[in-house]
């Protein structure tokens, strides 16, 4: 799930990308690729389900609840033998299909774990991520960061990259360098970090720790690949950086709201987005405040008022 697209010219994404929803494509040698009907202003084109290997293969993050996008993968596979299903995250745009693919298979689902907030939730806070959490979810097989899966012609390192969600993890293919990014990194827009399921904190660890990896080629579960995709991280991280500096630059200028900051920000938001803009900034916010350089009276919340420190 993205969060509201850029306005600053510090990235150069691309939302090229014609695949038409229920059609296997394959993009390399041993990866085809399925998109789900479901577009939106936080989907994209749709979310975009993996299949790894020839004959016997793994299934990555297999979609919302749809019997439709389900049927298509079934039929990508027909002749194969699905042996695993991955989840990178449970937001309901990728995880729930899983039920479907496993009753249809027998296939064992591999993930991080259930759903989960990076904190515990405020007394004083109200929040429905706009794409909603799939708290159903609940893996045969939890992994932890630097497990290795190994299946016929391909062998997955798991790596836990928190941020967009606190169990959010992506999937490495080292040997042909290569990632399935899920939600963390995407080509078309930035990812949104929603306190308190995300954490701009983990989220720019994460993209840290990604960053000293060698994978050249990453897969994400909306839009195109990402090519010299060490290289877009690092752009990633220094987007980032520059939206904390905007906000800081903001507040320099006397105390204000996140509705404030938002305006201040997002120029010409699409109205529908401003929520989600209203929680990346408020992710933003509790990093500052974790580090001291902005204050608020309480907790960090959506409703806050906040200064320089």
């Amino acid at each position: 799930m993205s969060e509201p697209p850029d306005t600053e010219d510090d990235l150069s994404f691309n939302r090229d990308f014609p695949l038409r929803p229920g059609v296997a494509e394959e993009v390399v040698p041993g990866v085809r690729r399925v998109l789900c009907d479901n577009p939106g202003p936080f989907t994209f084109t749709g979310t975009v389900s993996y299949i790894v290997g020839r004959g016997k293969v793994a299934i990555i993050d297999p979609g919302p609840d749809s019997e439709a996008h389900a049927k298509a993968l079934l039929d990508a596979v027909r002749g194969e033998t699905v042996t695993h299903i991955f989840v990178t995250h449970t937001h309901k745009d990728h995880s729930p299909n899983a039920v479907r693919i496993k009753a249809a298979t027998g296939a064992r689902v591999y993930a991080e774990g259930p759903h989960r907030a990076a904190r515990p939730r405020f007394e004083s806070e109200m929040h429905k991520p706009e794409s909603g959490a799939d708290r159903d979810f609940d893996p045969d097989v939890r992994l932890g960061d630097g497990d290795v899966v190994t299946g016929k012609g391909w062998t997955l390192e798991a790596v836990t990259t928190p941020g967009h969600t606190a169990n959010h993890m992506v999937f490495a293919w080292r040997e042909r360098g290569l990632l399935f990014a899920g939600d963390h990194i995407m080509g078309w827009s930035t990812s949104i970090v929603a306190p308190p399921d995300g954490s701009m904190t983990d989220y720019m660890a994460s993209l840290e720790k990604l960053s000293m990896r060698d994978e050249h080629l990453y897969f994400a579960g909306h839009g195109p690949e990402i090519r010299d995709a060490p290289r877009f991280v690092r752009f990633l991280a220094r987007h980032r950086r520059a939206r904390e500096a905007s906000i800081l630059h903001r507040l320099a200028k006397g105390e204000a709201d996140i509705a404030t900051l938002v305006r201040a920000i997002y120029i010409g938001l699409d109205s529908r987005l401003s929520g989600a803009a209203g929680y990346s900034v408020l992710a933003h916010l509790e990093d500052l405040v974790a580090r001291g350089l902005v204050l608020t009276d309480g907790d960090p919340i959506i409703e806050g008022r906040y200064r320089l420190a």
